[in-house]
């Protein structure tokens, strides 16, 4: 079987009949051996828009057409890329800063004291609240409402007492008991 670089060479424009009876027309932006899959630039009609990208399973095609062959620099040993779009390095180091910042949230959310139906109560909790602690074994919601070991929701109590609060322990309760 021949490999889908040479089926399908980058920078090509193909015309790709799928099994649907689909037609898809564009750009070979890429090939993926592993996948088998074949990534198209599809120009968009009727938008301001320049292109769409498809990722397209190679098992999914049915017939495939060369329109027009990739332009050939100087030399055959041209490397043939698709323009990527300009990165800003400050986005890059603001979206590193995040993603370090929210998994040191995570481990701080990891209670090696508490058992494993603990943790998955208190990762129940999380999701919903948001604003969930640990104390100890015991956990805390919202600074209103605690749950103690074994974590069950007769183990659901209000730290102050008040209507608000009320409305509260019932939504952890309801959580507890998933």
């Amino acid at each position: 079987m021949q490999p889908l670089s040479d089926v399908y060479p980058v920078n090509s424009v193909v015309s790709i009949t799928l099994v649907t009876d689909e037609v898809v027309e564009g750009t070979v932006y890429a090939t993926d051996e592993f996948s088998k899959s074949i990534i198209l630039r599809v120009p968009l009609k009727h938008t301001v828009l320049s292109s769409e990208v498809r990722v397209i399973n190679s098992a999914g095609v049915s017939t495939v057409k060369i329109v027009k062959m990739p332009d050939v620099g100087e030399g055959a040993d041209d490397v043939l890329n698709a323009p990527l779009p300009a990165i800003s390095k400050k986005s890059l180091e603001e979206r590193e800063k995040r993603a370090i910042r929210l998994a040191e949230e995570s481990f701080g959310h990891i209670n090696e004291k508490a058992s494993p139906a603990g943790q998955a109560i208190f990762d129940r909790l999380v999701k919903a609240c948001n604003d969930v602690v640990w104390k100890g074994e015991r956990i805390v919601v919202l600074n209103q409402v605690r749950v103690e070991p074994p974590y069950g929701i007769n183990d659901c109590s209000l730290i102050t007492t008040g209507n608000l609060n009320e409305g509260s322990l019932e939504r952890v309760k309801k959580i507890v008991a998933g």
